[in-house]
């Protein structure tokens, strides 16, 4: 997931060929040890940071989006359109 930009986690398991497991994804994430990798990105359908609000990696993950450009309201991002994807302009709905 590009810098300042997000996508949720059915977005990253249908591009994984995992449709229907966001589950799988989020507990991949999780437990993650890879400082490189950038979990902060990937958030909930909605746009909400699945992190319980407050915590230290809540606020963790609100201060990597905001440092990135990323706008956060009250732990909420605006999420990109479903169809907004490079595959689906290609494709078409998937």
């Amino acid at each position: 997931m590009p810098r300042g930009q997000v996508a949720g986690y059915g977005h990253i398991a249908r591009r994984a060929g995992l449709p229907g497991r966001a589950r799988l994804v989020a507990r991949i994430l999780s437990g993650n040890e890879d400082a490189k990798l950038p979990w902060h990105r990937i958030l909930r359908s909605d746009g909400r940071i699945a992190l319980p609000e407050g915590s230290a990696g809540w606020r963790e993950q609100v201060q990597r989006l905001r440092a990135e450009g990323v706008v956060v309201e009250n732990g909420r991002v605006r999420m990109p359109a479903a169809d907004a994807s490079l595959d689906a302009m290609i494709w078409g709905p998937g």
